[in-house]
Order: structure tokens, then sequence, then C-alpha cells
């Protein structure tokens, strides 16, 4: 009998939640308890000022309106805790002790705009490859930079194809020296990066089910180059189509029209959100109200699209 599924909600605190943070958590759900699984909450606050508490709070509220429970985490706690990145700094630390003692950790001193300005491509997530430029410094060098920038702390990735087969999207690889760079595991203003954070914290917390949206799937492949590194078990990852505006636009929590507050202001219910997002994901033939649980028996990854889904015009 295979290790019982423990799938996660890992929201990040930065504004109300939209209908595309929405539909990827039905996803999340709907997957792990197809399969007799659990789910875990994890809030994702690892920059503090960008994260107001109030939000954390709202989260929780706004998963329950759905419907869509958890097993552990949150307020709920559990042994695997605490459960808020903002307090898991000392772990990640432990975690970049263990990369330093491998020898594949050096200081960056590169400003966002001199990576922007390389000439270096741009990797499938927007963000420029890496040149290397602080790869080789020398210790007087890193010294002398040091008096006048704080650094961030990069990872050294070898010239290596890292390869997954992802649930929904089937076979990915990725070269991480060609395509990727050296990745960074600590700004330098000593925010740890997300990278770092999640593996660490799926690891520990025992997560073999990680469903997010298909914008995070270029990150996979540097995710399981730490996992093999920090000796962790790396779980099974389905990656989701996004939600677009009806205009083609992708969503973010700037869209307040198409945010909980919003929907729930125009007088939908818990049931008339998911199933609309349900609709959208393939799993009702039309946008009836249903309950996450209702959903179970219909639920099935081939039903859920590859491509983006542009939500039609007046669904919300």
């Amino acid at each position: 009998m295979g290790k019982k599924v423990m799938g996660r909600f890992a929201p990040s605190p930065s504004g109300r939640m939209h209908l595309g943070n929405l539909f990827c958590s039905l996803l999340a759900w709907l997957s792990a308890h197809a399969q007799g699984g659990e789910i875990l909450l994890r809030v994702e606050d690892l920059d503090r000022e960008r994260c107001p508490e109030k939000f954390s709070r709202q989260l929780e509220q706004d998963f329950l309106f759905l419907g869509l429970t958890w097993q552990e985490g949150g307020s709920l706690g559990g042994p695997r805790g605490p459960y808020f990145q903002g307090e898991r700094s000392g772990y990640y630390r432990e975690l970049l002790n263990k990369l330093e003692a491998q020898g594949l950790v050096y200081p960056c001193f590169c400003s966002r705009a001199q990576l922007h300005s390389a000439s270096a491509p741009h990797a499938s997530d927007g963000d420029p490859v890496y040149t290397g430029a602080c790869r080789g410094l020398s210790k007087e060098e890193i010294a002398e930079k040091a008096l006048s920038r704080k650094p961030a702390l990069r990872l050294r990735v070898p010239n290596e194809a890292i390869a997954f087969t992802d649930g929904h999207y089937g076979p990915v690889s990725q070269n991480l020296a060609l395509e990727c760079g050296d990745f960074i595991l600590r700004r330098s203003d000593g925010v740890f990066a997300y990278q770092l954070a999640v593996v660490g914290d799926d690891g520990a917390m025992g997560v073999t089910q990680v469903v997010r949206g298909r914008d995070l799937l270029s990150s996979t492949p540097r995710q399981l180059y730490l996992y093999r590194l920090l000796g962790l078990a790396p779980p099974e990852f389905y990656h989701t189509p996004l939600l677009l505006s009806p205009e083609g636009r992708r969503l973010s929590k700037r869209d307040e029209d198409l945010g909980l507050d919003a929907l729930r202001e125009k007088g939908l219910s818990g049931p008339d959100i998911v199933g609309r997002l349900a609709f959208c994901a393939g799993l009702l033939d039309r946008p009836e109200p249903a309950r996450p649980q209702e959903l179970l028996p219909l639920f099935s990854w081939e039903k859920v699209p590859l491509e983006d889904v542009c939500l039609p015009k007046g669904l919300f």
C-alpha cells in the first residue's frame, strides 16, 4: 500500500485571493482527496513587509467559505509547525548551512538592473538566465564589494538536465546551467528565497503532492536539484492551467473585480463560485452550484485543460 497523499495549500498573503488562486486551490483539494489524502495549510509569508497579518487571518475564512478544508496547519496547528514561513527562518538557515558545507553557495553583488541588462537570454519564467558574473570572485574582491553592497547568496548549478514527469503536463526537462543559471537562495535584504523555503518546508512537512499553477512549472527542476542536495524526498508535481481574464490577461491580486470580496458583494455563494471554477476546470458541463465534496466523483486530471482558461464574459 502506497504512502498516504498529503497535499497542501500554500498561499502568499500579499493580498486577497483572486480566482486564479482559488482555481488552483480547488484542484489541489480535489486531487488529494480523490486519492484518499489530506491537505495541509502553510502560509508563505517570507516577505513580512508585503504580507500583512490581516491577509493571513483572512485566508482561512476564504477557504472555509468555499468549503475547502484542511487537516493540518493554519489555526489547526499540528506536529510539523510552525506553519508560517515567516517563523521558520532558523530552519532555512540550517538548510543554507548544508549547501554551504558542500561548497555550492557564493555571494552575488549584482543589482536587478545589471541582471536585466545582461546579454543572457531569459528563462521561460521571464527571469534572466544568470551569467555567473560573481561566481569566480576572489576573497579580496568579495571583501571589497561587501563594503558598498550587501550580497545575495546563489547556488551553483550543474551543466545537467533535470527531468521529471508532471502529473498533468507530462515529461519536462531543463538544463539548469543553460536555461536557469545559478539561482538565489537568500536575497540581499536577508529574506530567504522561495525556492529554498518551499523545498525545505514541503520536505519537512511530509508533503507528497504539489498542485500549483503552470507559471511555476519551470521552477520545478531547480527545486528537484535542491531536494537532491538536501537529501529530501520530492513530492509528485501537478501543474494547472492559468485562469485568464475575459480579455486574456493573466489574473493578479490587483484584479479586485475578480477577488473574493467583489464576488461575495455580487451575491455569489461558496457553491456558486466552486461550481463555476469546476466548469472552467472541465469537471462540469455547465456552471451550476457545487460543493467540493460533490465534485470528488467527477474529478480527473484528464478532464482539466492543458491550455490556459480564458474566463467567459459574465461568468463571474
